[in-house]
């Protein structure tokens, strides 16, 4: 099957600094995908260039078969037909709800644009504010006309850079599931750009980490939390710790938290050092006997969930998070047992 879109060992930046470099990636037709990276990474810069308003260093950006971007060629974006979703919403204040999100239907006659509008406004679940101004909207209302405007020329695929960036976590992450919901319901593509995890996860079929100039990982979300290439991505998907550990067998390891035994032989060789990557919710602690002991020094109730910070004999400091009402008091002395779920572990 030909991809809706592919990125063929792109580099992009400004005045020859490559900013991103060599990222391959494929997103075929209706697949949600995010590009996730800390702040300054290039994220924005690459969903600049597959819109067409930046153009390569290098590589070949391919939309459905045909050639769109490549070293001293950039198809323009209004011929790209591509939607675009910035982060401000870069709404038109002087334009009513209507106006804006028929400013791209220029080839639509008057009835075809009202037709449109209307079932833009019904789709995003405001169908009675076509008259209002961008000032009288709410941030969460204005994020919804951004969105319409973007999709009513019908667009195969949807650029998003940070949309839900300006807006209240509980809200983040309604629109999130409710624009996923939209898209695919409409059967159009995307790639959102963020740095916040949670939000993706949310949101996307396929997940890239973009870090330190190049794209670390591109898989499922499950693929990248489970079986993380790198110890880079193993914590941007999630928090963690690294420890050092040697493999007594095939099932088993021992480390500073003692000896972990996995339910399943993960391919160690007896005697091999490797880095094992441990998630908070992993390590548990309590009253019961344990592998090794920890000092409690700061607790934080969540709701859902208790975060210890634990001080271990060696005076290293780690996390622990517990989704039960079991609750330690700082200065107690715990056992530590750790979960044998699947290993991550890296090469040493």
């Amino acid at each position: 099957m030909t991809p809706l879109l592919e990125l063929r060992s792109i580099s992009c930046g400004y005045e020859n600094t490559v900013i991103a470099g060599q990222l391959n990636m494929q997103l075929q037709a209706g697949e949600i995908a995010c590009l996730l990276g800390p702040s300054g990474c290039g994220k924005t810069t690459v969903l600049r260039a597959v819109a067409g308003f930046n153009s390569l260093l290098s590589g070949t950006i391919v939309q459905n078969g045909k050639e769109i971007s490549s070293v001293g060629f950039t198809l323009p974006p209004e011929q790209r037909g591509i939607g675009v979703v910035f982060q401000d919403y870069a709404l038109f204040p002087h334009l009513n709800v209507f106006d804006n999100i028929a400013f791209g239907l220029h080839r639509r006659s008057a009835a075809e644009k009202k037709l449109s509008v209307a079932e833009m406004l019904k789709l995003v679940e405001l169908p009675d504010i076509s008259n209002r101004y961008p000032h009288e909207l709410s941030g969460g209302q204005q994020q919804r006309v951004a969105l319409a405007r973007a999709l009513a020329p019908k667009p195969k695929l949807l650029l998003m850079d940070e949309p839900f960036s300006n807006l209240d976590t509980d809200l983040r992450k309604q629109l999130a599931l409710e624009v996923r919901s939209i898209l695919k319901d409409q059967g159009i593509a995307a790639i959102m750009v963020t740095h916040d995890q949670q939000e993706a996860f949310a949101i996307s079929d396929k997940l890239g980490i973009l870090a330190r100039g190049t794209l670390q990982q591109w898989g499922t979300p499950t693929e990248l939390y489970y079986q993380p290439v790198n110890p880079l991505v193993a914590g941007f998907v999630g928090k963690g710790e690294l420890f050092d550990a040697e493999c007594l067998s095939e099932t088993a390891v021992v480390t500073e938290l003692g000896t972990i035994e996995f339910a399943e032989p993960f391919g160690g060789v007896t005697g091999k050092q490797l880095s094992l990557f441990i998630r908070p919710a992993d390590i548990r602690p309590s009253t019961e006997k344990g592998n090794v002991m920890a000092t409690i020094e700061q607790k934080e109730f969540l709701g859902s969930s208790v975060v210890y910070q634990l001080m271990l004999p060696s005076g290293r400091r780690i996390e622990s998070e517990i989704f039960e009402p079991l609750m330690f008091e700082v200065g107690s002395q715990v056992s530590l047992h750790v979960s044998a779920h699947r290993p991550i572990a890296f090469s040493g």
